[in-house]
């Protein structure tokens, strides 16, 4: 029998509950005194570790709460970048995303950004859907169909309402018409990164080509911190130093373009950003221009309207004459040179691939035989190279640039019988068709015939094509400077404001800009703009502003650049 039956049996005249509080006070001691008993016949060994487990029991203890681990982010399985203003990065999570002007669309159009624009209008409520399944093999495979009413394209490809196409690595995805094009896709689960250097891949995200050459090719690329498009021209060392062999080139120049690029600063002169020389290639991060090349301009509209070429033309000329002043010849001007920064009509051009330009001193000249043989110059090849020839040669390849934006076709082709390109170069013989050139204004062409002079010393110089009739339009002016220095450029730094408004009445500010900085040449143009933004004598502040050097100088030939810092270091108050 149990301690607590003898208990319970001999106090029979005790309540429940004091028999309760009696068996409990009793087990309590029985535990004790085993505990007790187990402890003294420990061996003395154990001391440190029992008395540690005595004091232990001794302490009340918690309950141990245990954190459920937060559940891991999904990671995304593709990424759209977005290619146009107004749409932003998408990554793919879930395995279904519709697009649209919906508001209940995954990714809508909805948004303050877009609904500026004329095109969201024209955009579908569900304009398309991105869709994720599971295909043989169980590999997963990427859909892209199209729901609108005004088109859906895969890489200029119409994917017809309500059919899909499969959507791969670096395809492009156009809404509305195939030129408008939003997203880049870039299939995540795809490893084709690894194979670039790691101090590129590092800060880039390499996409799509966008065209190629003979010494490598140039791809879109997205900046990892910021999701900024560029453009990575990629230059294979070995192809290059070819190349420069085959034309004779004797100079060592496998890095003149790098060079080039890194001296000049001109709105219509393509701008490096960064550079990387790996062992086998050059990989130069150059600024991105979306509207494609002049080329594909001109053909897909057969010819530009006059106002147009002569927008695109003047900007041209001031690129130009702004190598001419830094000795630099470009020697490979052509429409597939010069960018054009969206697909307005009105757009900012840019002047590109500087592969076969030299820097030239004042005494120096060129004596390689290179360029494309329809923009080369009579005096290259009547030397066949192995002459002089001056910077003049780039004035005749503008001419020919000129003549196929106005007249849709080239002055010279291999493609006449009855006489060889050559011939036709040296000779200046070229045809106004009256087809193509009946809406061409007398001065325009006069202006393409000065060009095409097959002397070069009476071959109209940038200078000279700048004070041309044909060029003296102060509306195609204002555009270009518009294009070239936008409004919000043109604003004065905030310690000159400060200085003209809170100095005293009488204060003068005087304004000079130095035109040469070293070996580079920093224009002033808009300079005469950003002085007029001064508050002068009638405002009632008595500010004159005193120009200096500059005032000689052509105002075509300047940035507001070289305006403001010339402002920042020269501005006094007297």
């Amino acid at each position: 029998m149990s301690r607590e039956s003898s208990c319970i049996s001999s106090s029979g005249e005790a309540t429940q509950s004091q028999s309760q509080s009696q068996t409990q006070s009793q087990s309590q001691s029985q535990t004790q005194s085993q505990s007790q008993s187990q402890s003294q016949s420990q061996p003395n060994s154990s001391g440190p570790t029992s008395s540690s487990a005595s004091s232990a029991s001794t302490i009340p203890t918690q309950d141990t709460v245990y954190e459920e681990p937060e559940p891991e982010e999904p990671q995304p399985w593709g990424r759209l970048w977005a290619l146009r203003k107004g749409f932003s990065k998408l990554d793919c999570v879930k395995d279904e995303y519709w697009f649209g002007r919906d508001r209940m669309c995954d990714y809508s159009f909805d948004r303050a950004a877009l609904k500026r624009t004329e095109d969201f209008k024209s955009y579908s409520k569900k304009h398309c859907r991105i869709i994720r399944e599971k295909g043989p093999g169980n590999k997963f495979l990427v859909f892209i169909e199209d729901h609108s009413f005004n088109g859906t394209f895969l890489n200029g490809r119409l994917i017809g309402k309500n059919k899909r196409l499969p959507l791969n690595n670096n395809d492009e995805i156009a809404i509305n018409l195939p030129t408008h094009k939003v997203f880049v896709f870039s299939d995540l689960t795809t490893d084709d990164q690894s194979d670039l250097p790691k101090e590129f891949r590092d800060k880039y995200i390499l996409s799509r080509t966008l065209g190629s050459g003979v010494c490598g090719e140039v791809r879109l690329a997205f900046g990892k911190e910021n999701c900024k498009k560029v453009a990575v021209k990629i230059v294979r060392k070995l192809k290059f130093a070819a190349l420069v062999a085959e034309r004779g080139d004797k100079v060592s120049n496998d890095a003149t373009e790098i060079k080039i690029l890194k001296m000049l600063d001109h709105p219509c002169i393509i701008k490096i950003e960064e550079v990387f020389n790996f062992e086998d290639c050059f990989y130069l991060i150059l600024e991105l221009m979306e509207g494609g090349e002049l080329f594909d301009r001109v053909v897909s509209c057969a010819k530009l309207k006059e106002q147009t070429a002569k927008l695109f033309f003047y900007q041209m000329l001031l690129a130009v004459q702004y190598l001419h002043n830094n000795n630099i010849t470009h020697r490979d001007l052509k429409p597939e040179n010069v960018l054009i920064a969206t697909g307005e009509e009105s757009s900012l051009i840019k002047i590109t691939d500087f592969g076969l330009a030299k820097i030239v001193g004042e005494t120096s000249l060129m004596k390689t035989l290179c360029g494309t043989p329809t923009y080369l110059a009579p005096e290259v090849l009547l030397t066949a190279g192995m002459g002089s020839y001056s910077k003049a040669v780039d004035c005749w390849s503008l001419g020919v640039i000129l003549f196929i934006c106005l007249g849709g076709y080239p002055p010279f082709s291999d493609q006449i019988e009855s006489m060889s390109l050559s011939d036709q170069i040296i000779k200046g013989h070229y045809t106004f068709i009256p087809s193509c050139w009946g809406h061409v204004s007398e001065m325009a062409k006069d202006l393409v015939k000065k060009l095409l002079n097959v002397d070069p010393e009476k071959r109209l110089s940038p200078n000279e094509a700048l004070n041309h009739p044909w060029i003296q339009d102060e509306e195609v002016k204002r555009k270009a400077r518009q294009l070239m220095y936008p409004e919000r450029e043109l604003m004065l730094p905030p310690s000159v404001t400060e200085q003209v408004r809170g100095g005293s009445a009488r204060g003068t500010v005087s304004v000079s800009c130095c035109l040469y900085t070293g070996a580079v040449a920093e224009d002033c143009v808009g300079l005469a703009r950003l002085v007029a933004l001064l508050p002068l004598e009638s405002h009632g502040c008595g500010v004159k502003p005193q120009l200096g050097s500059w005032e000689s100088h052509s105002l075509e030939r300047g940035t507001y650049q070289s305006a403001s810092r010339g402002l920042r270091k020269n501005v006094v108050t007297e």
